[in-house]
């Protein structure tokens, strides 16, 4: 918000910077008063997928006009389905997965998490399986410190390394014991330790995040484990699905809970080119953000620039009740609201000037929801019949955060001296042998 602007004005008719904050100040006061008056709707059930759907269409309009509709219904099922009960939304609980092909129309939700990647073993599908999570390696345990061993004959080599074996073997057949099905892990899998996996039936899966690790442990219920032993019952993950699928040339590993509600849920997208799942990535990241406002504060009020407008006129009615100088301030501050359904317009084409007198002219008149009508000829519409509604929240801390900024701003009044140049001065001589 350009609230700084045109302060040459001010200090031209002169009033000090400290008049102007403080007229700021009491713009924002009255807007906030004014603020509540504009409420348009209440979503009071987070879970409720209609309501949400209308709460979330209008944040992702802004990026990607044309499948809001598609893509909320996305986003709405995404988060509904991990909305916990007591414990506050989280936003890293919803996840994009990007592949590449098909249409934006061939995207959807999936419970559990997907990775871009193939298994390491034969195993490629398990059902109802236990699963079991590493930091570690899956391989035959390094010793911490170095040693030599001396063979002298053949037969001393093979114990040497049938040991080593069946060592390992047991390892992982303790594992196996357990009832675990998939082991995931953070380091590689060696040799050896694969043929005896795809032994004993166990799945193993490979991940180089250690973030992605620590929300598939999240997912499934794990304990994430730092050494190759055997897990116990309460260390021990629970998946409904893993299996390798593949979209179009892309193979994919998929966590999949269907049997109950899953703590994390993926969107998989797809698109064309990777610039356009990017631009689809980011319009489901500001979905979400937007769900996780409504289930703090579900008000919603006028989009379009319609709430801006209406808080622009009666701040100008406002300023005419100020004897002092900050109505000078005051009123700037509503010209600033005013760039707002102005650069909607401009945007979508129309002429800025003219649509903004028509939008004004309505608001005079108590037409409170009126604002910028980015598809007809008309150039104004009801925002609230046209269902483009904003988060009440998102304007009340827009405008608490510009009007801090700038009044932070203009009070500064403190100058940061800089010290000289060159780093510390040479010692001066004390004296030397010569003098007498």
């Amino acid at each position: 918000m350009s609230i700084i602007s045109d302060n040459n004005t001010f200090f031209c008719i002169g009033i000090t910077p400290t008049e102007i904050a403080e007229g700021y100040e009491k713009g924002l006061d009255k807007c906030l008063e004014i603020l509540p008056t504009l409420i348009t709707h209440e979503i009071k059930d987070a879970k409720n997928y209609e309501e949400v759907k209308k709460g979330i269409k209008t944040a992702i309009m802004s990026k990607q006009y044309g499948n809001e509709d598609f893509l909320a219904d996305l986003v709405a099922k995404a988060c509904i389905s991990i909305m916990p009960e007591q414990t506050t939304f989280n936003v890293d609980n919803v996840r994009v997965c990007k592949v590449l092909g098909g249409g934006l129309h061939n995207s959807e939700v999936i419970q559990g998490m997907v990775f871009k990647k193939q298994v390491e073993g034969e195993v490629t599908k398990v059902e109802k399986a236990k699963v079991a999570v590493y930091s570690c390696a899956v391989d035959i345990l390094q010793t911490e410190t170095k040693g030599t061993v001396l063979i002298k004959t053949a037969d001393e080599l093979m114990n040497f390394s049938r040991g080593e074996e069946s060592l390992l073997e047991n390892q992982i057949k303790a594992i196996a014991d357990t009832g675990c099905k998939v082991i995931v892990s953070a380091a590689k899998c060696g040799d050896m330790a694969l043929h005896y996996l795809n032994k004993y039936g166990i799945m193993i899966v490979k991940l180089n995040s250690k973030f992605d690790l620590r929300r598939l442990s999240k997912t499934v219920g794990a304990t994430v484990l730092p050494r190759l032993t055997a897990p116990t019952p309460q260390e021990l993950g629970y998946v409904d699905l893993v299996c390798v699928e593949e979209l179009g040339d892309t193979p994919l590993v998929a966590f999949r809970q269907e049997g109950k509600e899953s703590r994390i849920a993926t969107v998989v997208i797809r698109g064309a080119t990777d610039n356009y799942m990017d631009d689809i990535e980011r319009a489901i990241d500001d979905g979400v953000n937007t769900f996780k406002c409504l289930t703090r504060d579900g008000r919603l009020v006028a989009g379009a620039g319609a709430c801006e407008a209406e808080l622009a006129v009666q701040l100008t009615k406002y300023a005419d009740t100020l004897p002092g100088l900050e109505q000078y301030a005051v009123r700037k501050f509503a010209t600033a609201l005013e760039s707002f359904p102005k650069a909607l317009a401009e945007n979508s084409g129309h002429k800025s000037t003219a649509v903004l007198e028509k939008i004004l002219e309505a608001h005079q008149t108590g037409k409170k929801t009126v604002g910028v009508d980015i598809d007809s000829e008309n150039t104004i519409c009801d925002a609230v019949e046209k269902d483009v509604q904003d988060i009440y929240s998102q304007k009340y801390w827009g405008l608490k955060y510009a009007v801090g900024a700038a009044a932070t701003v203009l009070r500064v009044d403190q100058i940061i001296m800089a010290k000289k140049a060159g780093g510390p001065k040479p010692r001066q001589p004390q004296g030397s042998d010569d003098e007498s």
